[in-house]
């Protein structure tokens, strides 16, 4: 857990606003915060995550591990720091007039910023990375799509949780498609699935395995798959998730739905 101080306030939520000021004095003195935050990025994208460390950080800028904890306190420190950094949106967006249009080009750049350093979606999100700047940013351009949406603030802050989960869930899955690589099927593969995942037993999914073994039964070459793991990329549905909630929140305004606060639950 990141440390705190007599304000409440994450020590990495004042470094991150320039409210912690920096060491003025020792031998760390051609340091700074955002010296130490680009060092440890630069590991996260060339080896991943697991290769930030103190020390590791420390002797990529040619630093003492001691000269680090001047300015960060700890590796849970540094980790807000270096998520808040990572999730930059561009500094000059401009989105579409009118919500409907105005969402989706929102979602596609918090989705661009996840997929930009996709580590960073292993840092823990809670309430300290609401608090940093990138993320107060993103939300008040989240908001700003949503200005001419006719539902009540605590929805739309609702409108913007939900989307932001869906971009980093999507490039999740990605990460972890293209990790795996394609999965492809012979004929006979797809006849060992379809013995097991029978219409008695998957009556609802079934049809989908039952469907390709009888291809591959039917003359399809043994070499070739049949079931295909296809693309690693998932645009198709991160449309269809975006498409499926802009028409609720349309019933939602057209039928003036109260304030999630006083829904039932």
């Amino acid at each position: 857990m990141a440390e705190s101080n007599e304000t409440g306030l994450p020590r990495a939520v004042m470094i991150a606003w320039g409210m912690e000021e920096a060491p003025q004095r020792g031998p760390s003195r051609g340091l700074s915060h955002e010296r130490i935050v680009a060092a440890a990025i630069e590991l996260a994208d060339a080896e991943g995550l697991a290769a930030v460390t103190m020390q590791a950080v420390a002797k990529a800028l040619g630093f003492t591990t001691m000269s680090l904890y001047r300015y960060v306190s700890s590796k849970d420190e540094l980790l807000l720091l270096m998520q808040d950094a990572a999730f930059a949106l561009p500094e000059k967006s401009a989105l579409p007039a009118g919500w409907r249009a105005a969402l989706p080009a929102w979602a596609e750049l918090v989705r661009a910023a996840y997929r930009s350093h996709p580590w960073a979606l292993e840092i823990s999100r809670g309430q300290s990375s609401v608090m940093m700047p990138n993320s107060v940013r993103a939300a008040d351009l989240g908001m700003a799509a949503l200005a001419d949406l006719e539902v009540d603030q605590e929805s739309k802050i609702g409108v913007i949780l939900v989307v932001s989960q869906l971009a980093a869930s999507m490039v999740e899955l990605e990460g972890s498609l293209a990790e795996e690589g394609v999965v492809s099927t012979t004929p006979e593969g797809a006849g060992l699935l379809a013995e097991v995942i029978t219409p008695e037993r998957f009556p609802h999914i079934a049809t989908l395995f039952t469907a390709n073994a009888r291809a591959g039964v039917e003359g399809t070459p043994s070499a070739a798959p049949v079931i295909d793991g296809g693309t690693l990329e998932v645009d198709g549905e991160f449309g269809l998730g975006l498409s499926l909630l802009i028409d609720g929140l349309e019933a939602r305004q057209r039928a003036g739905a109260e304030p999630l606060a006083q829904q039932p639950r």
